[in-house]
């Protein structure tokens, strides 16, 4: 494959891309003409799925190693992307954990985790997007909609994502003047592994039932939404949080 970018083509990095969210975030793109690289933590066969996928649906994609908390490896990511296609549009910070822990336990090894992949990574990775997306494009983060809903044994990862919503805000008046837009997309409960993780099958019942709408969300429910920030119309939407939930805060 021919992988040199034409300057009105569009290059889109997605993080955590190997799998769930990410990975069909990383296949909406490719269906809507970006050439995508797919960042994954570890899973290298994982990522090349991912790659194959988009690749068999006509689309153009590469696989790029990182872990999101590591300096070293999100300046590589980027410069990768930049010296492979020319340019960056668009970046979706997908990568993310989640353990659930009582506040009380004073688990400081598994708050650190979170915050490490989830904040510390949303920080490197928009800090590194806010020096390569080219004016026109799009920065978006994933929060999560469990914020509004201070649920236990969910609070390392609210403070987690709640950081992640106050750097967008803050990014998005920093890039004043810039012509790029910074957005979060904050899912409310979606059918992927990591949220099925631990839950028996009468918890995931109770929790669908929770949005109006009454069931989980999918991944193209979320891909869709960061499509469309993505994409033509959503370019006057800026320093927001769209909470994708069916309702559910």
């Amino acid at each position: 494959m021919n992988l040199s970018s034409q300057p009105g083509d569009r290059v889109a990095i997605v993080t955590g891309a190997s799998r769930g969210i990410g990975r069909v975030i990383a296949q909406r793109l490719a269906r809507d003409g970006f050439t995508v690289v797919a960042n994954y933590a570890g899973n290298h066969a994982s990522a090349d799925q991912t790659v194959a996928l988009i690749e068999q649906a006509g689309g153009r994609a590469i696989a790029v190693q990182g872990d999101v908390a590591d300096p070293a490896d999100m300046q590589r990511l980027f410069d990768t992307a930049s010296t492979t296609f020319g340019h960056v549009d668009v970046v979706v910070n997908s990568a993310g954990v989640m353990a659930n822990h009582v506040i009380a336990e004073g688990n400081v090894e598994a708050f650190d985790r979170l915050l490490q992949t989830n904040l510390r990574g949303a920080f490197l990775v928009l800090s590194q997007a806010a020096r390569h997306v080219r004016a026109g494009g799009r920065i978006i983060a994933l929060s999560t909609s469990v914020i509004a809903k201070a649920f236990p044994t969910y609070g390392a990862y609210i403070a987690s994502k709640a950081g992640v919503e106050g750097l967008v805000h803050v990014l998005a008046n920093e890039l004043r003047g810039r012509d790029i837009t910074v957005n979060a997309v904050a899912p409310g409960p979606v059918a992927t592994q990591l949220f099925l993780d631990g839950k028996s099958d009468e918890q995931i019942a109770q929790i669908a039932k929770l949005p109006p709408l009454e069931r989980l969300g999918t991944p193209d429910d979320i891909a869709g939404v960061v499509a469309f920030l993505a994409g033509p119309e959503g370019g006057w939407v800026n320093a927001q949080v769209l909470r994708a939930n069916g309702g559910f805060a």
